[in-house]
Order: C-alpha cells, then structure tokens, then sequence
C-alpha cells in the first residue's frame, strides 16, 4: 500500500475539540510535525476532517 506523509502546517488553538481530537489521534503535536501512514480510508478520513490544518505529500521510501 502507498504511504503518505501528513505535517501539520496551522495551530489548532482555535478549532474544534473533534478537529483537535483528530490531530491528536494522527499524532501530530506542533508545527510542522509529520508523520508517515499507510494510505487507508480510516487515516483518509481523519485527514479530511482537518485537511485546512495539515499537508499531505507521498512519504520517500520509508
């Protein structure tokens, strides 16, 4: 499966407790922390759900 890397790119201060819960839940923690998934619809979602707050771009071969 292809795997995907997501950087948080925006403070969540002002948004949602769900938005916040997302982030918190794809293991983001600051600015400009990222971290690599499996392209899966579950990790899909949780993105869609906060895709003004982060950046997805394909992971290098990791």
């Amino acid at each position: 499966m292809a795997k995907i890397r997501v950087t948080q790119i925006r403070s969540i201060n002002k948004e949602t407790d769900k938005q916040k819960a997302n982030i918190k839940a794809l293991g983001l923690k600051k600015i400009r922390d990222s971290r690599v998934f499996e392209d899966t619809p579950d990790i899909m979602g949780k993105i869609k759900a906060v895709s003004h707050l982060v950046k997805v771009e394909p992971a290098d071969n990791e």
